[in-house]
């Protein structure tokens, strides 16, 4: 059976286009999946910082350079506010030892403040808790319900942002 150039041609559009449609629908179903797990999500074992009017879901870790380029971003954000969940990657040797720093903090949001200003990049934090432990175990325990296994990751709106990918936030955050 032979077909001619045209039909070839024609037959690899339709394909690619019938390819792209899947692959969108399955982002979609993704997405969906996502955000319906969120409403779910306690917010009591985030980390809240701000009082800003839009809401902003997290998840972070404390050694990650894009989280960091994430913290500096929204200590510009007023108008946020900002619920973090540590999920620190297995590759960053002392992540967790950091998170559970800041998870243990009476005053946690100047412990993450201390940590993503790099304070403990050479020295290893005091004063870890069980209960700073116990409150990592159960935030990583979220991201893993959500299918989140790589920081940083917003949720903003309903909406994904893998990545620092700051034109992208500012799209979701108009001022």
């Amino acid at each position: 059976m032979q077909f001619s150039l045209n039909t070839l041609v024609l037959l690899r559009k339709r394909v690619v286009h019938l390819i792209r449609l899947i692959m969108s629908t399955l982002l979609l179903v993704i997405i969906a999946t996502i955000a319906l797990a969120a409403e779910g999500i306690d917010f009591d074992k985030a980390l809240k910082i701000g009082s800003g009017k839009i809401m902003v879901i997290e998840f972070t870790d404390p050694d990650c350079p894009y989280c960091r380029k994430a913290y500096q971003y929204f200590l510009t954000r007023t108008d946020v506010t900002l619920y973090i969940f540590f999920n620190p990657l297995s590759s960053h040797q002392h992540a967790r030892e950091k998170a559970q720093y800041i998870l243990s903090s009476d005053d946690r949001e100047r412990a993450y403040a201390e940590v993503m200003a790099g304070l403990f990049d050479s020295v290893s934090p005091a004063g870890i808790t069980e209960k700073g432990k116990k409150l990592l175990e159960e935030q990583t325990a979220i991201a893993n319900k959500l299918g989140i296994n790589e920081v940083p990751v917003f949720m903003i709106s309903g909406r994904i942002v893998k990545g620092f990918d700051q034109k992208k936030l500012e799209q979701l955050l108009p001022r």
